[in-house]
């Protein structure tokens, strides 16, 4: 292929890429004006379920309505995906009639769903229809219409499903997110469901789970030598060292940065008092806080350390920005 050739490939794909997404934009966009009372209607369907929502479609509205399912139960709505010709071999049992079903089809007539649309309806399950056609069968059938029609697919021919999937899969997600509103979903609640995710780590981890302890927290009496402690801060390698009272509780902090402090104005530390160099009542933070909240402290008062404390002040960790980084907290 020449040079000549591969330009002209070139130009011809970039220019039908951005027709695609020119198609695919304005497909989403002409959903905004049809919002109406029927999707508050679906809202207030779901909302009243004392099931789950089960999604279902065939073909590319299939791969659409798994995701949507997906979506739905990760944002707080109980949901799962069923397959609608499965569902006329055996897995209509899934639903019950506590159950809403939210049923996906461009047309509005695929065969697979209109068949199992009776049985549905008989079994006392709500029905929300999404489709390109409000005058369909399966619209019609439905206790609540999602108007997904779309002028044309992005598809030269006009066949392949794209725009249409594209405005199925935005209004689904438009539904989700009113849900997640509607409930007060937070992001606790996300996290929760996502304990495996980087937003589960930051929000479910806590203190206690990654900080320091026992033998590997460092620390020295007030009463210890000034060498004593700089073999303590060498010894456990956080650059830092609590110091604490006679009865063991925290009175004070000495890091690397202070040491080179009194370096500064004290070269000859050898007569130095840890009592005279420490940094009395340092951060400290409690073992049952969140993980994310050592790093906003830490962030706010631009610190690399933190003492973890029991209520009555007692030493029982020590954590610093690397135990944080390990943790994937940050």
């Amino acid at each position: 292929m020449n040079d000549r050739s591969k330009k002209t490939i070139s130009t011809s794909a970039l220019e039908l890429a951005r027709k695609v997404l020119a198609i695919e934009a304005d497909a989403v966009s002409g959903l905004i004006s049809r919002l109406d009372e029927r999707f508050t209607d679906a809202v207030g369907l779901i909302l009243a379920c004392r099931g789950r929502v089960v999604v279902s479609g065939v073909g590319k509205s299939g791969h659409i309505a798994r995701k949507i399912a997906s979506t739905l139960a990760s944002t707080g709505t109980p949901a799962f995906f069923v397959h609608a010709a499965e569902a006329g071999h055996g897995d209509l049992g899934m639903i019950t009639r506590d159950d809403v079903v939210l049923a996906l089809s461009n047309s509005g007539e695929s065969d697979e769903l209109l068949t199992i649309i009776p049985l549905i309806k008989r079994r006392g399950a709500k029905l929300i229809a999404l489709t390109g056609n409000p005058d369909s069968s399966l619209a019609r059938e439905a206790d609540a219409h999602l108007d997904a029609q779309v002028a044309q697919e992005a598809c030269p021919l006009n066949l392949a499903p794209t725009a249409s999937t594209t405005a199925a899969l935005a209004l689904g997600d438009a539904l989700a997110i009113a849900l997640l509103d509607a409930r007060g979903f937070n992001e606790q609640d996300f996290a929760r469901a996502h304990p495996g995710g980087a937003l589960g780590r930051k929000l479910l981890t806590h203190v206690s789970e990654v900080m320091r302890t026992g033998k590997d927290i460092p620390a020295v009496l007030a009463t210890a030598s000034f060498s004593d402690m700089l073999m303590e801060i060498s010894r456990k390698g956080m650059g830092m060292t609590a110091i604490l009272g006679s009865d063991r509780k925290v009175v004070g902090i000495f890091t690397d940065g202070d040491l080179r402090r009194t370096l500064e104005t004290k070269p000859d530390v050898r007569s130095v008092q840890i009592a005279e160099v420490m940094k009395r009542s340092p951060r400290t933070i409690a073992p049952h806080k969140l993980a994310a909240e050592a790093v906003e402290l830490m962030e706010r008062h631009k610190i690399n350390q933190l003492l973890v404390v029991s209520e009555a002040g007692e030493l029982v960790g020590a954590l610093n920005m690397h135990d944080l980084f390990r943790a994937r907290v940050i």
